[in-house]
């Protein structure tokens, strides 16, 4: 038998240090970037004024009473549906854009995508581009400089991830308040306990793992290809132009491509493949290899568009010696694409409808069933209901309950004579309600009386209704 070790399935990881390039591509995730970026952190401190009752940040999500504010729209937790419908446009969304463009979410605005270029924009401020990193990365020995500069982009990684935490958390409570007192240290454990993670976990997946987690952790991309068809553009290589690939000198006499094998595409690229070996699962289309392409092919005095955005049934098309096909007629007016944007149009257009058609006060009615009902002593039958009135509005508002279905129906209130109550601003009311009937209105036949519990909000007479029974008994 052989002594021999079996070899190993696992293969350590080697780092990827991008090289730093310029072109429209690169503008572009530059842009969105910051836009994102932008808005994530200074989304919590945008005041909006609401009233005197309730909070003024723009955006919160309040889960202490349970409410979703955004801006000028406060959701509640009986309208999860907005959310449900929201999530539904997302998925829609991220349909849509990858069967016309393939992984662009996963290249340009994913969280993962965003926080890792800002990374590798730090690394590469305090270590240098590409060539600088991989010196300091193999030197073996650890002196001054390497652990100086080390140690610094270490710090500037974690002051982003405090940062990132940091703003997660100023979602949730009011963000000046939540400030004030982490820096004095009387914020509630769960701030810091959530910050911390939020650090830990920032850092680690955009400074450390980077390109693992789009390849390994992420389940995206084995889902994407249920997406994507021949007409999805992708990022691809024209190796019908530009094989056979070389260095040597191009003359009449030679066969070699446009291809000059300068290794810029592979020397960009985030999660460190070869384009031109075609598309693969861990390509996420940020198109960096186009710029890194286009700006050789420049130098070299060749057309641009070697590595472009392709489908694969372009291949077949412009090696026929085809010009390239239109873009909107063939790629992206397609039925796929069409059946998307209807799809995620609909869910928006009700969306907009039920929140302009929602009503400012809401009423929901549940009958005590132990007991059904009682006899008083005058023989009058009384049935008793949970009624919780909601007021949406930022002043207190009275609210009138009255009953519609049968006339001889009394309507009692618990702790007031009258049939107003005033619901404060903003918040639900648990109104314990008596409906009475007397003596002889019930009918022998029936047990069991229809009616409409009617609520009136008397400062502008807006009127809500539910509908229930009333339990009697068979005499």
């Amino acid at each position: 038998m052989s002594s021999n070790p079996e070899p190993s399935l696992y293969a350590a990881r080697e780092p990827i240090f991008p090289k730093r390039v310029k072109g429209k591509f690169r503008n572009l995730k530059w842009y969105i970037m910051a836009i994102t970026l932008g808005i994530y952190y200074l989304t919590p401190w945008i005041r909006w004024d609401r009233g005197p009752s309730l909070p003024d940040q723009a955006v919160l999500l309040d889960l202490a009473n349970r409410r979703f504010f955004f801006f000028m729209i406060e959701i509640w937790p009986h309208e999860f549906y907005f959310v449900a419908g929201l999530l539904i446009m997302a998925g829609l969304g991220l349909f849509l854009f990858t069967s016309a463009l393939g992984r662009v979410w996963c290249g340009y605005a994913c969280p993962q995508t965003v926080w890792t270029d800002l990374f590798i924009l730090v690394e590469r401020w305090i270590e240098g581009d590409r060539n600088a990193r991989l010196r300091l990365h193999r030197q073996k020995k650890w002196d001054f400089r390497k652990f100086r500069l080390r140690l610094t982009k270490l710090i500037v990684w974690i002051f982003i991830g405090l940062a990132t935490g940091g703003a997660w958390v100023f979602y949730f409570t009011d963000a000046p308040t939540l400030m004030v007192d982490l820096l004095n240290g009387t914020a509630h454990s769960i701030a810091y306990t959530t910050i911390a993670v939020m650090t830990f976990t920032t850092v680690f997946f955009g400074a450390f793992a980077r390109e693992q987690i789009c390849i390994y952790a992420c389940p995206w991309p084995r889902i994407q290809a249920a997406m994507m068809d021949e007409d999805t553009l992708t990022v691809g290589y024209r190796s019908w132009r530009g094989e056979p690939r070389g260095k040597g000198k191009r003359t009449k006499d030679t066969e070699l491509g446009d291809c000059i094998d300068c290794m810029a595409c592979v020397n960009v690229c985030p999660v460190g493949i070869d384009i031109r070996d075609g598309q693969q699962l861990e390509c996420i289309t940020c198109a960096l290899c186009i710029d890194a392409c286009d700006e050789m092919m420049e130098k070299v005095g060749k057309p641009r568009g070697l590595i472009d955005y392709l489908a694969v049934g372009d291949e077949e098309w412009e090696t026929a010696g085809n010009a390239p096909r239109s873009i909107w007629k063939h790629h992206f007016l397609r039925p796929r694409t069409v059946l998307y944007t209807a799809l995620w149009s609909l869910v928006g257009v009700l969306l907009v409808v039920a929140l302009f058609v929602r009503k400012d006060i809401e009423i929901t009615v549940a009958p005590v069933r132990n007991p059904t009902y009682v006899t008083l002593s005058d023989g009058s039958i009384r049935n008793t209901y949970e009624v919780r009135l909601r007021n949406k509005h930022g002043e207190d508002r009275p609210f009138r309950l009255s009953v519609k279905g049968d006339p001889s129906l009394r309507v009692d209130l618990e702790g007031t004579p009258y049939e107003v109550v005033t619901v404060p601003a903003d918040s639900m009311k648990l109104q314990r309600v008596y409906v009475v009937a007397p003596k002889g209105s019930v009918p022998a036949e029936n047990d069991r009386t229809e009616f409409r519990f009617w609520v009136e909000d008397t400062s502008n007479g807006d009127r809500v209704h539910n509908d229930t029974v009333f339990n009697g008994r068979k005499n």
